[in-house]
């Protein structure tokens, strides 16, 4: 195997989120809001931490559609300071409904979530063939940009680094490496 997938090896949710997932070109919104919250939670945590707290959040979060999280009121939002399935941080949690609103103002504008960021990267996937791990960056210039946009725009836990692993996410950065059997659509 190669050591593209050694950081999810040996655990399961995260091995299906590499091999399935991870760097999947997704043009769903709701899909890439998910992911932009999810990433925004693991802040100063793991991945893992994040990875299997997901069908939580996803429960708490209305399956994270972008209009229900919106309309959230702060009642609903201080009960899910209890929920032990979350990472009951008072800024993280708040932060689902004020991205979300965020995100409303962005698709009135664009037409949609995916055709604003996609726009950072003129539509393609950047892919770059890394052959090691050492090799992956954690941010870029794109990132960095779309990070500084996010934040002008309203959106919360969003430096250049978790914007970068958002990317990821998204598939807007295929990091799978060269010979790693889960890349896809970039050969």
């Amino acid at each position: 195997m190669s050591e593209c997938r050694a950081w999810a090896e040996g655990d399961p949710i995260l091995e299906a989120y590499h091999d399935h997932e991870w760097c999947a070109v997704s043009h769903d919104d709701r899909f890439q809001f998910e992911m932009l919250c999810l990433e925004g939670a693991s802040v100063g945590l793991s991945w893992r931490i994040i990875m299997h707290k997901r069908e939580a959040y996803r429960a708490a979060f209305h399956g994270f559609d972008i209009d229900a999280c919106a309309a959230m009121t702060d009642e609903e939002l201080e009960a899910l300071m209890g929920d032990p399935g979350l990472i009951r941080n008072r800024s993280k949690i708040f932060s689902v409904r004020k991205n979300a609103r965020a995100v409303q103002k962005i698709q009135a504008e664009w037409d949609s979530f995916d055709a604003y960021l996609w726009r950072f990267t003129e539509g393609r996937t950047i892919d770059g063939r890394w052959r090691t791990v050492r090799e992956v960056p954690t941010a870029s210039e794109i990132s960095t940009k779309l990070a500084a946009d996010l934040k002008k725009r309203g959106i919360g836990f969003v430096g250049p680094v978790i914007t970068y692993s958002f990317m990821q996410a998204i598939g807007m950065v295929n990091d799978h490496l060269a010979d790693c059997p889960c890349r896809r659509g970039n050969d």
